[in-house]
């Protein structure tokens, strides 16, 4: 089994990081969390040009049909600017219904909300979509955004979702329940390698006491640290996306939890007061990261799944 990326792969997301760094994400967040929806809806169409929504979509969709590895890095990538968005819904979709709807997603015109009881019980950005799916056993129905929740991270605005018509047989649930988990393990890899660059980036410029603090030996362990998870938690994460296998997925989401957030720990820890600010783009980071550590799987449930499929 292969586990490293191709020369095709690492252009690919670089691309991608390129054009990211010119839309201002951060500030698109901001704006998202405070009800303002237009940035990000800009750039959720502009990367629709450059067939992010359409990478698992089948090609009679318009779609683009990409394998899985395609969408991890992708994912990845997005991670590191902290989009908001159901950009996981999205990509998810295919693998429940084959549908006309399916287009409009492909070129940015659909936004998709999904529910995924009891493991994803909370609809994301759903009073913005325009198409919302709940799955119900082996069956999918289509349903409105209900309550709105808070969340910790003010860019995932959650909703209850309130059961509508049936919308048909869902085509895989399983598979599409593991390609959430597994997308939302590419975007905490991404989010923590940000947080790891630019606290590296601050402890070789911040100085204290006449020098730079990443001359002490003592935050250098402690960046080591999150270096050594990141990259442990990698391999994972692309061997899973080329299984598919239910028990790696499990492992990979558990993995680069953990080892994003000991990134965000971390990165608190380097910049110190100005890591607490609303002003500083850690803050983006660090609420996201903690959000998605639960998302699509709770670390208890897939740490299950796969002490499950180990276990004599």
């Amino acid at each position: 089994m292969r586990f490293t990326l191709s020369p095709e792969h690492h252009a690919f997301a670089d691309s991608l990081a390129s054009l990211l760094s010119t839309l201002d994400c951060d500030t698109a967040a901001r704006a998202w969390a405070a009800g303002d929806p237009g940035p990000g809806l800009k750039i959720w169409r502009r990367l629709a040009d450059q067939g992010i929504q359409a990478l698992a979509i089948p090609a009679h969709h318009g779609g683009l049909a990409a394998d899985t590895i395609d969408a991890t890095v992708a994912f990845e990538t997005l991670g590191r600017f902290c989009l908001p968005g159901p950009w996981v819904d999205a990509v998810v979709l295919p693998l429940l219904l084959d549908h006309d709807v399916l287009a409009s997603v492909a070129t940015g015109d659909t936004l998709v909300s999904l529910s995924f009881p009891p493991h994803v019980p909370f609809a994301l950005d759903a009073d913005l979509a325009d198409a919302r799916y709940l799955l119900d056993g082996t069956r999918l129905r289509t349903f409105t955004p209900g309550t709105a929740l808070s969340s910790l991270d003010a860019t995932r605005r959650l909703f209850e979702p309130v059961p509508g018509p049936d919308a048909g047989p869902a085509r895989a649930p399983d598979r599409a329940f593991d390609l959430g988990a597994l997308l939302t393990s590419a975007l905490l890899l991404g989010a923590g390698r940000w947080l790891l660059d630019t606290s590296v980036t601050h402890a070789k410029t911040r100085r204290q006491f006449g020098r730079e603090i990443g001359r002490y030996q003592a935050l250098q362990h402690l960046l080591a640290d999150v270096a050594t998870a990141l990259e442990l938690a990698t391999p994972l994460l692309h061997g899973a996306a080329v299984s598919g296998d239910p028990t790696d997925v499990s492992a990979t989401k558990a993995a680069c939890g953990d080892a994003a957030y000991l990134a965000a720990r971390t990165a608190l820890q380097v910049h110190g007061a100005i890591g607490y600010t609303a002003e500083h783009p850690l803050g983006l980071r660090l609420t996201r990261v903690r959000a998605l550590v639960g998302a699509w799987g709770t670390p208890a449930v897939h740490r299950g799944r796969v002490l499950a499929a180990i276990a004599p």
